[in-house]
């Protein structure tokens, strides 16, 4: 049943995002984008429109929508008749985003979790804090609301999801890395709005061990792993949405996500930060005028849109997951390679953009489908992992295992590995 689709924010993931729903539109209906910014949704719709992403002739409109105005975007809801809302705005606007959903009966889905603006980098926990104080709600109501469907949080969900399914009869640990190993060219520059990348930086890092939530400090822990197609890659240890979501849904005891930075980022972050140019505290000039140092910085940064023409290289994200498996340890990395040059060349958006807004279109398609219409609150690894890899790959991010059988790709009917046995080189 087709369900049209609003589309919410207007950066590159949106961009992405309109790109692959405007390819399936033979079930996703008709497909709306709204931001503040209107221009930037009609310049995303002349993209789609250029590149005939559009599967079969149908409806692709820009709206311009204050998405913190509930009752402005219930009425977009209601004037577009969208069945399915696919947030990727900012994640300031999460909760007024969903309450809308919640009010008009549309589906909700988005690719990280609500942060409060004045808030950073807050203490665990944070969908607690949020968007699972609707999930009562959304139950007594059969509304269909999907959080952190994007790659990470999102896809790494999958996987942990599909290992705890298939490859594990219980589970040690869980490590997602994120390797960008690609290169923009610029001399400093964020994938992601700055004021938003930022704050995942400048605070404590919370991860899940042993059972409990541990606190460290940004770029205090590393690791080397010598990754597929990427090769020997250094990742720090960095808290990040999904790691709530499955220590709460997954009994496991060491869940952690480590993100790969090269030496001058963290030169260039350390000055600007111990600089006090990343807070978002409001400063005087000595010309009586009031700013915000991080949106000063924001400002003379190259926008995160430009910077895919010239992107080249590949990102590798993927869990690398311990446990055992009857009886005898066991290791397996489930992952993903994406290729910067590749995604451009399709829709016009970087491997950044493209591994997060993919999945909440394929998301999208599983609800208008049936798959996934939960009706009701859940975060991807209460889903079906099977049906949402299988599309995904199709749709141009394909699974690949790495374990003591090789490296392969994930395909549906594959069977997991039996009997189970220690991987010989540490990844």
């Amino acid at each position: 049943m087709k369900k049209n689709v609003l589309i919410v924010g207007a950066g590159g993931v949106a961009q992405v995002v309109a790109h692959k729903a405007a390819q399936a539109n033979d079930v996703l209906g008709d497909i709306h984008i709204a931001s503040r910014t209107v221009d930037k949704c009609h310049a995303i719709v002349q993209s789609v429109l250029e590149k005939r992403s559009l599967k079969m002739p149908g409806v692709l409109q820009a709206h311009q929508l204050d998405a913190l105005d509930v009752e402005a975007t219930k009425a977009l809801i209601a004037r577009t008749r969208a069945g399915i809302v696919i947030n990727v705005g900012s994640s300031f606007l999460n909760m007024s985003v969903l309450r809308a959903c919640i009010e008009t009966g549309a589906a909700y889905i988005d690719t990280a979790i609500h942060e409060d603006p004045q808030k950073i980098c807050e203490t665990p926990p944070w969908y607690g804090n949020y968007e699972w104080t609707h999930r009562a709600e959304c139950e007594r109501k059969g509304i269909t609301a999907i959080l952190g469907a994007g790659f990470d949080p999102g896809v790494v969900n999958a996987y942990a999801a599909l290992a705890a399914e298939e490859y594990f009869d219980s589970i040690d640990s869980i490590d997602i890395i994120d390797v960008n190993a690609g290169s923009h060219g610029k001399y400093f520059a964020t994938n992601f709005d700055p004021e938003i990348n930022f704050r995942e930086f400048t605070g404590q890092v919370w991860t899940w061990q042993d059972s409990q939530w541990t606190s460290n400090k940004m770029f205090e822990v590393k690791r080397t792993d010598d990754l597929p197609v990427v090769g020997a890659q250094t990742t720090y240890l960095t808290g990040h949405d999904e790691i709530h979501s499955l220590s709460a849904n997954l009994n496991v005891p060491n869940v952690r996500f480590w993100m790969g930075f090269g030496e001058h980022y963290i030169n260039v972050f350390t000055v600007l930060n111990n600089l006090g140019l990343l807070s978002e505290q409001p400063v005087t000039t000595a010309e009586g005028l009031q700013v915000v140092p991080l949106k000063v910085v924001k400002a003379v940064l190259p926008d995160p849109a430009s910077l895919a023409p010239n992107y080249r290289g590949k990102t590798c994200i993927g869990d690398l997951v311990k446990g055992t498996k009857d009886g005898m340890a066991q290791e397996v990395f489930i992952y993903n390679i994406s290729d910067h040059a590749e995604n451009y060349a399709e829709v016009g958006s970087q491997a950044i953009s493209y591994t997060a807004g993919v999945p909440p279109v394929a998301a999208a398609i599983l609800i208008a489908e049936g798959d996934w219409d939960a009706k009701r609150m859940v975060n991807v690894e209460q889903l079906p992992a099977r049906p949402f890899l299988d599309l995904l790959a199709e749709m141009g991010l394909p699974t690949r295992i790495h374990d003591a059988a090789g490296d392969r790709p994930l395909t549906f009917d594959e069977a997991p590995l039996v009997p189970a046995v220690k991987i010989a080189a540490a990844l």
